[in-house]
């Protein structure tokens, strides 16, 4: 793995896991309906799902060399998707919110070559 992809993945497990995990056990919720709530989480994620969208870039790139496949790819960042939605409205249980962790986690473990 290239030290550029070893970087995004440090940057993810910073801004979407940690601080989403932070954000859903602080248990300040985003109400879904207000349209200030909205514009606050539209910006404050819009780094976020940058950094997500450029790790499905270079993993998918460097995938011949990752022990891991493109429908992992894919599922992973759909569930980063989620992961940090969810830390903003806290509209799912706890039990689900770290079941995509979890997962998310699982992925990027392989990626690294850690069991």
């Amino acid at each position: 793995m290239n030290s550029q992809l070893a970087n995004l993945i440090d940057q993810i497990y910073e801004e979407v896991l940690a601080k989403g995990l932070e954000r859903f056990d602080n248990g300040n919720a985003i109400d879904k309906k207000s349209r200030e709530g909205f514009e606050q989480v539209k910006v404050q994620t819009k780094h976020p799902f940058s950094l997500i969208d450029k790790w499905e870039e270079e993993t998918l790139a460097a995938i011949p060399e990752l022990p891991i496949y493109p429908n992992q790819v894919q599922n992973t960042k759909e569930n980063m998707e989620l992961l940090l939605l969810h830390s903003y409205y806290h509209d799912v249980k706890r039990k689900r919110f770290m079941e995509l962790y979890h997962s998310i986690d699982y992925v990027m473990n392989q990626m690294k070559g850690k069991p």
